[in-house]
C-alpha cells in the first residue's frame, strides 16, 4: 500500500516547473490586458475630463443630476440646475460632460410630427 502511494507521488510530482511558471505568466497578462489596462485608461481619461472642466460646461453627475458649471474650485464644482438653484458636488462626482436640453420630451414629440407630415 504504501509503495502505491509513493509510485503515485512521484508521477504527480514529474511535471515541468517551467510549464507551471509559463502558464502563470500568461495568465498575468491575460488579466493585465483585460482588467487592469482597461481601468487604467478609462482614470487617465476620466482625470483628464476634471481637468478640463470650465465654467459654463453642462456636465452630468454619477447620480444623474444634469447642470451647467457655475463656479470650478480645486475641489469641488458648482452646478447650477435650474434658474437660481445652485448644488455643490465634489469634482469626482462629474461623470460625463453632456448637453443639457429643456424640454426634451417635448421637442421629441414635436419632431416626430414634423417627420409625419
Amino acid at each position: 500500500m504504501a509503495e502505491s502511494f509513493l509510485i503515485l507521488a512521484q508521477a504527480g510530482g514529474s511535471g515541468n516547473p517551467l510549464g507551471t511558471l509559463g502558464f502563470l505568466v500568461v495568465l498575468v497578462g491575460i488579466m493585465y490586458f483585460v482588467m487592469i489596462r482597461p481601468q487604467q485608461k478609462q482614470l487617465k481619461e476620466h482625470r483628464a475630463l476634471l481637468g478640463a472642466l470650465k465654467k459654463g460646461d453642462e456636465v452630468v453627475t454619477t447620480g444623474g443630476l444634469l447642470g451647467k458649471i457655475h463656479q470650478v474650485d480645486e475641489r469641488t464644482v458648482t452646478l447650477e440646475v435650474a434658474s437660481g438653484v445652485r448644488l455643490r458636488v465634489l469634482k469626482t462626482a462629474i461623470s460625463a460632460k453632456g448637453t443639457v436640453v429643456e424640454g426634451a420630451p417635448a421637442a421629441a414629440a414635436e419632431a416626430k410630427k414634423e417627420d409625419k407630415s
